[in-house]
């Protein structure tokens, strides 16, 4: 297990050896590491030639991976993430996207949502915003 964890943490260094020192490279280093030990990473160490390798063609399919371009698939990205652990709404959503770097209005983002949760990628429940207000928050299952 220490030779997995070293392994992982080496390439999640790698991942990130050619970017400036800052918060952004930090952050980058922490979601990089994270994933592969969510298990992921797991797959990738376990399909060694042998010798305690990863096969390079696994390594490469996850460093090389486009970032998501439509909205779902950044919605998915963000559930991937853990973000939608507790209830969000529209609003928050888009907030958190913009931290992302990706703005969409939040009249294009119901629409994604609503198939999302008729694909039962997401939950959504009905309930109070205050003031007599109701409104949709979104969760996983």
């Amino acid at each position: 297990m220490k030779n997995t964890l070293v392994e992982l943490r080496r390439q999640a260094e790698q991942a990130v050896h050619d970017m400036p020192d800052g918060d952004l490279k930090v952050q980058a280093f922490e979601t990089i590491l994270s994933h592969l030990l969510s298990g992921n990473a797991g797959r990738h160490a376990e399909t060694g030639n042998g010798n305690g390798k990863a096969q390079s063609k696994k390594k490469s399919e996850s460093t090389t991976t486009e970032p998501p371009k439509s909205l779902p698939e950044r919605i998915l990205f963000l559930k991937a993430e853990g973000f939608f652990g507790s209830q969000k709404s529209i609003a928050e959503i888009k907030q958190e996207l913009k931290k992302n770097g990706w703005h969409h209005p939040v009249t294009s983002m119901s629409g994604p949502l609503q198939s999302l949760v008729q694909k039962r990628e997401l939950r959504r429940e009905h309930v109070n915003e205050g003031e007599g207000r109701k409104g949709w928050k979104y969760s996983n299952w």
